[in-house]
């Protein structure tokens, strides 16, 4: 279980919170609108009205105390910045920010950010992915290269095996879970059977899996 800080409960916000809770962590949400906090109460260890690009106020969380916060503040990058600075000044262990742009995760960065994330972006990027071909299902972005694919199991593949694909060394791609009424196996290896009612998530770059599904 992890303490954790997050500053503004826009919808990004509010979701990370959300799956925080899902995850049973404990979690202190801050924002300075009163019917945003009141929102996510049932959801948060405790909550904070105010502001916390106000030095003052943000030390009175005791910032040094959790083990991540997040600066979710989406509509006012000035006060992103502000807090991330005053977070990293006040002892913070470890700052997640949001951003936009690429030009606005530099300076968060400069600021004293460990991390940026690219909510937009990234939603961006999975959706073109995912709905511009019917192989792939679902998709998570590793880096500016690397990630990994739930990927229907093509019709040619039905009854063959991973070692027969031999998939890794023709695409570099690799097979990491086969996917079955939902559930996950990990135990893969050359001799597991594929069959065109399963999907497998494959990791690898987005040229391969291009190359290997046809896409």
């Amino acid at each position: 279980m992890k303490s954790v800080l997050v500053i503004g409960l826009g919808r990004f916000g509010k979701h990370i919170v959300e799956k925080l809770n899902e995850l049973d962590h404990e979690v202190m949400a801050v924002d300075r609108d009163e019917q945003r906090v009141n929102d996510v109460l049932p959801l948060v260890t405790d909550a904070q009205i105010g502001d916390a690009a106000n030095k003052s106020f943000l030390r009175t969380l005791g910032v040094d105390n959790y083990d991540v916060c997040f600066v979710a503040i989406g509509d006012d990058f000035e006060s992103s910045l502000v807090v991330t600075s005053y977070l990293k000044e006040l002892g913070a262990k470890k700052v997640i920010a949001r951003a936009s742009r690429e030009v606005q995760r530099q300076f968060l960065l400069r600021t004293g950010a460990d991390d940026v994330v690219y909510p937009e972006k990234q939603l961006a990027v999975w959706t073109a992915i995912r709905h511009t071909t019917d192989r792939v299902l679902d998709y998570i972005a590793l880096d500016d290269e690397y990630g990994i694919y739930d990927l229907s199991v093509p019709e040619e593949w039905h009854g063959k095996t991973v070692g027969g694909l031999d998939i890794r060394k023709k695409y570099n791609l690799n097979l990491l879970a086969v996917r079955e009424s939902g559930r996950s196996s990990m135990a893969v290896n050359s001799d597991t059977q594929l069959r065109q009612d399963q999907t497998i998530l494959v990791l690898g770059k987005w040229k391969d899996i291009q190359k290997c599904f046809r896409i």
